[in-house]
């Protein structure tokens, strides 16, 4: 495992970790204790110390299997969760700082953690970015030991530039993968700039860059690949990275016969996002031991030729980049 330091937290966390929203979320599996400690434990076993959480993954069942491994463990494991998506409706006006002080405690009583090492605005609404008094309450928290740092999970490039105007925000995560390159133009530089770390989240666009799917794959009818592909629940670029479905298979084949020789895409699409200095850390998600291992293959594999990236960038350049590059 190789570490990358999380931005101005100056915390040292593996570069690969473990999102955790297939643990406990809309991905057509029901929740299982067992299988979610067996693969939480199986990341920290071989070297991830970052666990990406949320408190509405499962309605808390994620939080609280992160929180029961991780306090069996002698490990320093770093903690991320994320608050703000149980306002129901999710819009501005819910946002309040009582509502989100208390989503912070219940998360620490979930987790059963003494504090979080890093809670996140779980992509709020636009306009939540434009209020400061929101950002402020998280430096109250962290006067109260109840957190140590403040980070965003953001939809949209634009929405990460306002929310690093703010100075306690330590980190943001953003969808960033071979099919989404926007962020590493303007985004990752200002990031930079500021000492930022960067979360990188559905880096698999959602499965689709493993290659295990084709036209007749389904999706179970709980799973945000079935339901989700236009955005009838959460934002569509969530599911698999707003691409339309068919489109991304073409792209896919065409990225197959690059590596003839390989079965799973996976590690070869994360190999790619490491490529990017700028990153502190990917969140791929699993939903067993095997998807962990398979994740952490990536330290099996040659390092990406600069040859093979300039034709990987190529396929984004002629499949996906006018369908999806400005909309978020």
């Amino acid at each position: 495992m190789n570490y990358r330091k999380l931005g101005k937290t100056n915390f040292n966390i593996s570069e690969i970790a473990l999102g955790t929203w297939q643990v406990g979320g809309k991905w057509g599996s029901p929740f299982n204790d067992k299988t979610a400690d067996e693969l939480i434990n199986t990341a920290i076993d071989n070297g991830v110390n970052f666990i990406d959480t949320a408190d509405v993954y499962e309605n808390g069942l994620s939080e609280t299997a992160v929180g029961r491994v991780v306090c069996s463990r002698s490990e320093r494991i770093y903690v991320a969760t994320k608050c703000g998506r149980q306002i129901n409706p999710h819009v501005n006006e819910g946002y309040q700082p009582k509502v989100l002080q208390k989503f912070v405690e219940d998360s620490l009583k979930r987790t059963g953690l003494e504090t979080l090492d890093l809670i996140q605005l779980h992509c709020p609404p636009t306009e939540v970015y434009y209020r400061p008094e929101i950002f402020e309450l998280f430096d109250r928290l962290k006067e109260q030991g109840k957190i140590q740092n403040l980070g965003v999970s953001v939809e949209k490039v634009e929405e990460a530039l306002k929310a690093i105007e703010y100075s306690n925000v330590t980190t943001v995560q953003i969808i960033f993968n071979l099919f989404r390159q926007r962020p590493s133009e303007l985004f990752f530089k200002e990031a930079q700039k500021k000492d930022i770390g960067i979360i990188a989240r559905v880096p698999l666009a959602s499965g689709l860059l493993t290659g295990k799917f084709d036209s007749k794959t389904t999706f179970e009818a709980q799973d945000h690949r079935n339901f989700n592909r236009n955005g009838a629940a959460f934002d569509k670029g969530e599911t698999f990275s707003g691409i339309d479905y068919e489109l991304g298979l073409k792209a896919v084949e065409e990225l197959k016969s690059l590596f003839p020789e390989v079965s799973n895409l996976a590690p070869i699409a994360l190999q790619w996002i490491l490529g990017f200095k700028e990153i502190s850390c990917i969140i791929p998600g699993a939903s067993n031991s095997s998807h962990v291992q398979s994740n952490l293959s990536v330290y099996d594999l040659p390092q990406l030729t600069p040859e093979k990236i300039a034709v990987m960038n190529a396929i984004y350049e002629k499949y996906i980049k006018k369908e999806v590059h400005q909309l978020w």
